[in-house]
């Protein structure tokens, strides 16, 4: 796991704001552009990819051709570079949440929900097929829903750089439940491949599990070529056996028995709305061939079966009277129903029971559709009388499992959604709609408006600013400031050093801002001051928060004339500030040094002390 302070910034452009989550090839953090001005989502790849010359060049082909991908339901890939021994890339950030976690919260989707996150997912594998982009990788981790319910598949093309790196188990174990059977076997993918993985994502929408799982990779693996699915029907009641059809064509093991393209997949999807199950695989026409013809012995035993089933039904015929089929009624109204069958000569029985089917509507009946029974016998059906009606429950305010629950045990499907609020906490529901108390036909869908917390607005920059002109800016602009102070020889005490978030990030309002204060040094360094003048030393250690103090010492040549000869503490001594040092600076007296070789001119001139005056008594001290 990378661990980086959260004012980390990344190739000098992307600043770390907080970590996201991890996959089988990197990390996610979310982090602010402070060349644009906005957040991104900054996928770091772990440093044993990194290390891989030939994995790190796929990963660089597939990022730039996923960075040409732009489509409404594609995230978007925006920049990719190297820092600090690994790989980024910086792509679209998105508030939302995967499809994964929306099934692992809510279990089964409503099919009308399902269907429409599906097309979602196919119209931008759709596009990316067309340029010639195979995702290789799609599944519910892979697909987010931003918070006004719009779908977007991530990581097109990057899966590939990853495509033969099959030996980290936690990420087989993540991919091989949406592997197609013939990227198990190692063989060619294609678009067709693509489509196969959808086709699982929509299973485990409709069911809340995937076809085929086991403990190990391998086993699911082996289950993708060899097993055929539950059917999502026998799952999930709720599946309407037209989607149910569109499901297991999309996971036929043969490529060839799948949808052609994404465009024929979506018309299945589209027809399986209007309760029309879509049209069988036509797959000798894709194959460009013909079925090969029945061979003698099939022929003789079809002829041994019809003269079989003529024989038997000359049998039942003559053990009694006239037996006629009943007509299958079922979805139909009950006017049309008890009419069709009276006109068959059946009699007709009704009951009532609540339904989710329309009122009125046939949803059963007895003897079912196609049964050969006596004529004039009586056929019951059951007609629907409406879901009936339900109140929705207050849950405002509540935290949004509770609410999930408290709704789902109402009778109701729920749909949620997302909204900034200054009042409502985070994860807690700001209202529903149809509002509380309102009478809504049970299994109708209730939306379920859950609070993100206050929206978040830029954090202002307050770098340079003293601290309480920073304090005044941050809580003006409605953030919360903690403070942490540095010593700092260079900078004004009170100064701001830094701040987290940084100037331009956007923030929740009410979040807190850690600003570094810059406070004086408890400490000071006596500076070396041997050799200097009384007037340069005596500045210097004003400049330093310390005080002089001078002892002037005989000294035998004029060369250390007015120089500081020694000092007290010595250089480099931690002194508090405002400390004093003594200075012992040099005095020569030409009437005790009689050596004419001492003079420099043809007289010695007298020692000047700064002050005007005549050179003090020697030991004398003085403080300029």
């Amino acid at each position: 796991m990378t661990r980086m302070a959260p004012d980390t910034v990344v190739d000098g452009r992307y600043q770390i704001v907080e970590r996201l989550g991890a996959g089988g090839m990197a990390e996610v953090f979310l982090a602010q552009d402070m060349q644009l001005g906005r957040q991104v989502a900054l996928k770091l790849l772990y440093r044993r990819f990194a290390e891989d010359a030939d994995f790190v060049e796929r990963f660089r082909r597939e990022a730039s051709a996923a960075a040409g991908l732009q489509h409404p339901n594609v995230v978007s890939v925006y920049d990719r570079g190297e820092w600090d021994g690994t790989y980024y890339i910086a792509m679209e950030y998105l508030d939302g949440r995967s499809l994964k976690e929306i099934v692992a919260e809510r279990g089964p989707l409503p099919p009308e929900e399902a269907v429409d996150a599906t097309l979602g997912v196919l119209r931008a594998a759709r596009f990316a097929h067309r340029r010639g982009i195979i995702h290789r990788d799609l599944k519910p981790h892979n697909v987010l829903v931003d918070p006004e319910g719009r779908v977007k598949v991530t990581d097109f093309g990057i899966a590939r750089a990853g495509a033969s790196d099959m030996t980290e188990t936690g990420s087989i174990m993540g991919t091989a439940q949406y592997l197609s059977p013939e990227q198990a076997q190692g063989h060619a993918v294609t678009e067709r491949s693509d489509l196969y993985a959808i086709g699982v994502l929509l299973y485990e929408l409709l069911t809340g599990r995937v076809p085929f799982d086991g403990e190990a990779a391998v086993t699911i693996a082996l289950k993708q070529v060899q097993e055929e699915p539950v059917p999502p029907g026998q799952v999930n009641a709720a599946v309407p056996p037209a989607l149910e059809a569109v499901v297991l064509r999309a996971l036929e093991k043969d490529p060839a028995r799948r949808f052609a393209d994404a465009d024929e997949f979506i018309a299945a999807l589209d027809a399986a709305r209007g309760g029309t199950a879509p049209p069988a695989a036509v797959v000798y026409d894709e194959l460009v061939e013909e079925p090969p013809p029945l061979r003698g012995w099939v022929w003789a035993l079809l002829l041994v079966l019809v003269v079989a089933g003529i024989v038997v039904a000359a049998l039942l015929l003559a053990g009694g009277g006239e037996r006629v089929r009943v007509p299958s009624v079922v979805g139909a109204g009950v006017s049309a129903a008890t009419e069709r069958l009276q006109r068959d000569g059946f009699e007709v029985e009704s009951v009532r029971d609540t339904s989710r089917r329309e009122r009125n509507t046939v949803i059963a009946q007895s003897p079912r559709g196609g049964r050969r029974v006596e004529e004039g016998a009586t056929v019951r059906i059951t007609v629907s009388d409406g879901p009936g009606t339900r109140s929705v429950p207050d849950v405002t305010g509540d935290g949004r499992q509770a609410a999930l629950r408290e709704l789902s045990r109402a009778g109701f499907r729920v749909r949620e959604r997302r909204r900034s609020s200054d009042d409502v906490p985070e994860n807690r529901v700001i209202e529903t709609r149809p509002a509380a108390g309102q009478q809504v036909d049970a299994g109708a869908s209730v939306t379920l408006v859950v609070s993100t917390g206050p929206p978040r607005v830029a954090v202002p920059d307050v770098v340079g600013d003293s601290e309480e002109d920073a304090r005044s800016a941050l809580e003006g602009a409605g953030f919360s400031v903690a403070r942490d102070e540095r010593e700092d020889a260079d900078a004004d005490p009170g100064t701001v050093l830094r701040q987290s978030p940084a100037g331009g990030a956007r923030a929740r309002r009410g979040a807190e801002v850690t600003i570094l204060v810059a406070v004086e040094p408890s400490t000071v360094a006596v500076p070396d001051l041997v050799g200097q003048s009384v007037e340069d030393a005596t500045r210097a250690l004003a400049d330093a928060d310390l005080e002089a103090v001078v002892r002037q010492v005989d000294v035998d040549t004029p060369d250390e004339d007015g120089q500081v000869v020694s000092q007290r503490p010595s250089a480099g001594r931690e002194v508090e500030p405002g400390s004093s040092v003594e200075l012992r600076v040099g005095r020569f007296d030409p009437a005790l040094n009689p050596d004419p070789d001492t003079q420099t001119g043809e007289e010695q001139a007298p020692t000047d002390t700064g002050t005007g005056a005549e050179p003090p008594p020697t030991d004398t001290s003085t403080t300029p």
